[in-house]
């Protein structure tokens, strides 16, 4: 998660503001949490409330059933609280609706938030279900689906201890072709908030880079939706290198101290997911 915050954190100054290179500062007077933050942390608390109720393995329909119903309350829930902090319009609508329904989309808000069910999963079809359960609340369009598993399965398989050469593979095999470099389209590429035009090159930014900070940094020079590219990048980039301390804690200067406290809340959890596993 903390990958996917500092991407939003480091990419929200230049949204709208392009900066299509490597050597800027990282963290701005300018910066901010963005919609991209809170709804991975909405997401976050969904898994976690939804296993608070069912503690087994999610391997049954009662499983998905109940985080599609959890990821529309702390969706609304915790994004009601954050009214101006970057929505689309229709999201908006569905955030702020008495009866939400899905609404076809294929905007990037399906894969930008979608990080927690990467590092929550403990199998790769878990990661399929539980990112199709917590996407096709909002975005049951083929394209937003797709593009959430995708971000979901690289994260899984980058914690998973798997090589780049594979993760592109898998990429390429089941969800976009990939036969482009970032810096064979940076001149070209415009602003877009979809899928398609979103997840396939935050992943090249991660599969080209060298560490976790060259990997915001390459996102973040190619322009367009610079915080959900970044957000994106950073969360693959985090299951496969770790994130610096210094730059985990600056960016989580940044959270309030309820998103602070989703936060501590889902490292705890991560903590002892990780114990049960190795008892």
């Amino acid at each position: 998660m903390i990958g996917a915050i500092i991407g939003d954190v480091v990419g929200s100054r230049f949204e709208f503001d392009n900066y299509r290179d490597k050597d800027f500062e990282l963290f701005a007077e300018e910066c901010q949490v963005t919609d991209d933050s809170i709804m991975i942390l909405a997401v976050a608390k969904a898994i976690m409330e939804t296993e608070k109720i069912i503690h087994s393995s999610p391997d049954g329909n009662s499983y998905y059933a109940l985080i599609e119903k959890m990821a529309i309350k702390y969706m609304q829930e915790i994004g009601r609280q954050y009214p101006h902090c970057g929505y689309g319009a229709m999201f908006s609508n569905w955030i702020f609706s008495d009866h939400p329904e899905p609404y076809n989309s294929f905007g990037n808000g399906a894969a930008m938030r979608i990080s927690p069910a990467g590092f929550a999963a403990r199998t790769e079809s878990e990661v399929r279900k539980l990112s199709n359960a917590i996407t096709r609340v909002s975005h049951n369009h083929e394209e937003g689906l797709k593009g959430a598993e995708a971000v979901a399965t690289a994260i899984y398989m980058a914690r998973r201890g798997f090589t780049k050469n594979e993760i592109r593979e898998k990429m390429e095999n089941d969800y976009y072709s990939l036969d482009f470099t970032i810096d064979g389209i940076r001149d070209s590429y415009m602003f877009n908030e979809t899928c398609q035009k979103t997840v396939p090159q935050a992943i090249e930014a991660f599969l080209e880079s060298t560490s976790f900070e060259d990997a915001i940094r390459l996102a973040i020079s190619l322009g367009g939706d610079s915080d959900t590219l970044a957000a994106i990048t950073g969360s693959i980039a985090e299951a496969y290198y770790g994130v610096p301390e210094e730059l985990e804690e600056k960016a989580l200067s940044y959270l309030d101290r309820q998103s602070r406290a989703i936060y501590d809340e889902w490292q705890c959890f991560l903590r002892n997911r990780s114990r049960e596993s190795r008892d």
